[in-house]
């Protein structure tokens, strides 16, 4: 926006001759003046751009330029502006000798849109502490330093705030060298030694915070710091002390801490100071003499000789203060036992002291009296006996026949004597006192001797001794608890075994308990073995405790031993149904004890028992299979030791009932089975008679009758084999025909004509439908007809079956007519000559299969 309007200023400058009209609400502004001077350099250094120029503006250009700003901003609303630099100047350097005038300048370079008479606020810094702030219309401020001392030394920056928009300066550093050299001023120069006098040290011109310090010189040695004061201010004041007599030369200097580091000033004028001797120093003397003995009458004389006003003495012995005098003083006093010291005779003036020392010693006429008590252990119902006496005397002062003794009780005579004896009792226990009094030529005196404290002690009664926690067990560690019931502290406890002393114990202390760590014992007698003894005397023998307390106050505990599982009725095979008793049982063990059954074919338990015996039964009731298995039982009591038996394996039998219904089965299997073979015995022996008795007729007459039906056959199987032989084949035509067959020469085959039906799938292959089937006969000499072999030979004609014939029948039929055929053959070939494959039929050959039909459906 004001590189436009310039734009257009520079543009329009030449046409317009004087500034744009404006709104009649918005005044003109008037027209800038005409820079007098140069404006200082802003940033100190930056590139010419930066710089403001120095040349004269045109003032048309100006007039227009500032009524179109001003223009602008009345028609856009809202103001615009930003600072555009802010400069720092330090004149006439930035480093000048202190004392000389400095000046600062700040000054601000703003844009805007013609804000009337904008606001400007200047903050001024000095190593970012604030030092100078001002508001104002202008453009910059001049803030002065004179003259400028070393505390103006720094860093300074100068802030510009214009409403809500700020800018700083470059920071400039100002140094200003060189310290004004301070004036040292004292209060007095001449003085005593020891005397306080004032020192002043300044320097005026100086600004901040100064550290002043004060030296002296004495004669030739180099100067040492007396002390060292700080101060907000270029000056101060304080108390200094001379304490040693001559000259001294005095001077001061100061330091200035600056964020540049601490500067040092010259030091300060000189000042000679003299220091005069003060002779106050006392004089003591001690009358008779320091060393005396007790009971002699002392003085003590401390004065001051040529001395000043105002002189205080003082005597003193321990930091007691015994008397207080100006000048001189004189102390009298008896001397006694705990006079003896060192005495102080101090003289004072001002801060000024004097001392002087003396060592008295005052011997004792005859020491403390002492107070004995024999014996040392005093127990109730003993005599014992108190003696005063003295140790230390002055056989010149004092005589032995001159002294006198008292003994009291909690501060009541007892007895005027030096020796008093009595019988221990709790009413002759307390605080026992003795008094000796002596007398001298001079004086009379009494001692009391400390404070003996008698009691009389409580023997130690009979020990009992007792197991800790009232129960033991057999076969582990146990502890005893040996303690009396009355006695005095300290009592020693001594605990004695079956193998002699187990141990010792000390009880000194209330609460405090003897108890002993035993080993395992396996017996309950054993405990007889135990012995307790209780002392707190070294004159008077043990007390011994008994053990019969202890037998009856322990709980004594047995551990169960190794059961034993005992199973009745016994531990072999057991039939289903029986009662089962599993007994567990131990031979020792403290009742009661807790018994566990355990299954190993089943998991956890299957019963538990307390018992107060050493044994305890568990009952399984009907047993049944799938109680076999192995059975083992566990027991503990109050031990906490468990024990667990041998695992025993029990078999079970079936019931006698199941067995005889068994043997019944098998019996009647096996009768059965007999009968089964009896009958196929006898039906083969049938088979082979009725053989011989089959007729043989011809086929041309009566085919219907040679046929046989499945009703036949089915009628055969339910008659005798005799009937069934009749119904089946038929019979010989004549006695005489039997004869002639029975012959030896009747060895021609004769043939039958049989009309066969289905044939038999199993069976060789023959001709179907009504095809003449020829079967060869041979008769044996006996008259029955003779097998041939089972290769060639065909006995009897098939069947022809009706076409409803039941294929389950014929099955049946066939298998059986395989095993006939197969005896058979076996009884034709015992009677036979084995030469039956010359008489094969040509015509074919058919299965004598009739036969066995009718067998097995007898069957």
């Amino acid at each position: 926006m004001n590189a436009m309007n310039e734009f257009i200023f520079l543009k329009l400058h030449l046409s317009l001759p004087t500034a744009l009209p404006c709104p009649s609400d918005c005044p003109l502004l008037p027209l800038p003046r005409r820079p007098t001077a140069a404006v200082p350099q802003l940033y100190g250094g930056d590139p010419p751009s930066l710089r403001m120029d120095s040349r004269p503006p045109n003032p048309l250009l100006l007039g227009l330029l500032t009524s179109l700003l001003h223009f602008s901003r009345c028609a856009g609303g809202e103001s615009s502006y930003i600072i555009d630099a802010v400069g720092l100047t330090i004149l006439p350097s930035s480093t000048v000798p202190s004392g000389t005038p400095v000046t600062i300048q700040c000054q601000v370079r703003v844009s805007h849109d013609g804000i009337p008479h904008p606001t400007h606020t200047f903050q001024l810094t000095q190593d970012d502490i604030a030092i100078h702030t001002s508001t104002t219309t202008g453009d910059k401020i001049v803030y002065e330093l004179n003259p400028a001392r070393a505390a103006d030394s720094g860093s300074y920056e100068c802030q510009v705030t214009v409403k809500d928009k700020s800018k700083t300066s470059f920071s400039q550093k100002l140094d200003v060298t060189g310290l004004q050299t301070p004036i040292l001023y004292l209060n007095k120069t001449t003085l005593y030694e020891g005397d306080t006098f004032i020192a002043t040290c300044s320097a005026s011109d100086e600004k901040g915070s100064l550290i002043f310090r004060f030296f002296r010189r004495f004669r030739t040695e180099e100067p040492q710091k007396m002390k060292q004061v700080a101060s907000n201010g270029n000056s101060t004041e304080t108390k200094l002390v001379l304490r040693q007599v001559g000259d001294y030369f005095l001077y001061c200097d100061y330091e200035i801490s600056l964020a540049s580091g601490t500067r040092r000033s010259n030091q300060s004028n000189e000042v000679q100071v003299i220091v005069r001797g003060l002779h106050i120093s006392p004089v003591m003397n001690v009358l008779p003499s320091p060393h005396v003995y007790e009971g002699d009458l002392m003085e003590v004389v401390c004065k001051v000789v040529n001395s000043l006003k105002n002189v205080d003495v003082f005597l003193t012995r321990d930091r007691r203060i015994l008397k207080k005098a100006a000048v001189s003083l004189s102390h009298r006093f008896r001397a006694q036992e705990g006079d003896s010291g060192e005495l102080v005779c101090k003289a004072e003036w001002g801060n000024l002291q004097k001392e002087t020392y003396q060592v008295i010693t005052v011997k004792e006429l005859f020491s403390k009296p002492r107070l004995t008590v024999e014996p040392v252990d005093i127990f109730e119902g003993e005599r014992f006996t108190l003696n005063c006496s003295v140790l230390v005397y002055v056989p010149e002062r004092i005589s032995n026949e001159s002294m006198k003794f008292s003994i009291y009780k909690d501060s009541v005579m007892v007895t005027p004597s030096e020796t008093y004896i009595t019988v221990a009792h709790p009413s002759k226990n307390g605080n026992y006192t003795c008094k000796a009094q002596a007398a001298s030529l001079a004086h009379s005196f009494v001692k009391e001797s400390p404070t003996l404290v008698v009691k009389a002690k409580v023997l130690v009664s009979r020990p009992v001794l007792s197991v800790v926690g009232a129960t033991l067990v057999l076969g582990k560690r146990f502890q005893l608890l040996c303690r009396s019931d009355d006695g005095t502290l300290p009592i020693i406890y001594s605990l004695h075994g079956p193998e002699g002393l187990i141990g010792r114990r000390a009880v000194s202390k209330p609460g405090e308990q003897a108890i002993f760590n035993s080993s395992a014992i396996f017996k309950s007698t054993q405990l007889n073995n135990f012995m307790c003894h209780a002392k707190n005397s070294q004159h008077k023998p043990p007390m011994v405790g008994s053990v019969l307390q202890l037998l009856h106050s322990t709980n004594i505990i047995e551990p169960v031993s190794k059961p034993v599982l005992t199973i009745v009725p016994n531990m072999g095979d057991i039939s289903e149904g029986q009662d089962l008793t599993l007994t567990c049982s131990v031979q020792r063990g403290t009742t009661p004890i807790s018994f566990t059954w355990y299954h190993t074919e089943t998991e956890g338990p299957i019963a538990a028992k307390n018992s107060k015996k050493l044994e305890a039964s568990h009952f399984i009731r009907n047993v049944e299979g799938q109680h076999k298995g192995g059975y083992y039982c566990v027991c503990t009591n109050a031990a906490n030791e468990t024990k667990q038996s041998h695992t025993a394996v029990i078999k079970v039998r079936l019931a006698g009932w199941k067995k005889g219904l068994i043997a019944v089965f098998c019996i009647l299997l096996v009768l059965a089975l007999v009968l089964v073979v009896a009958f196929k015995t006898r039906l083969l022996h049938f088979k082979r008679k009725r053989t011989g008795e089959l007729s043989v007729k011809s086929a041309s007459t009566k085919v219907e009758r040679l046929s046989l039906t499945q009703a036949e056959v089915n009628e055969a199987a339910n008659v005798t084999p005799g009937i069934m032989g009749k119904s089946v084949w038929s019979e010989h035509v004549s006695g005489s025909e039997s004869d002639d067959q029975n012959s030896e020469t009747a060895t021609e085959p004769q043939y039958t004509e049989v009309k066969t039906g289905q044939a038999d799938p199993n069976r060789a292959p023959v001709k179907k439908g009504t095809d003449t089937v020829y079967s060869e006969v041979r008769n044996s000499k006996q008259g029955v007809p003779e097998q041939t072999d089972g290769q060639g030979s065909v006995e009897y004609a098939e069947l022809n079956h009706d076409t409803d014939h039941r294929n389950d029948h014929g099955g049946q039929g066939d298998q059986a007519d395989h095993n006939d055929h197969n005896d058979h053959n076996d009884q034709g070939d015992q009677g036979g000559d084995g030469n039956h494959g010359d008489d094969s039929v040509q015509h074919g050959e058919i299965d004598n299969s009739v036969d066995t039909h009718t067998a097995d459906h007898g069957e």
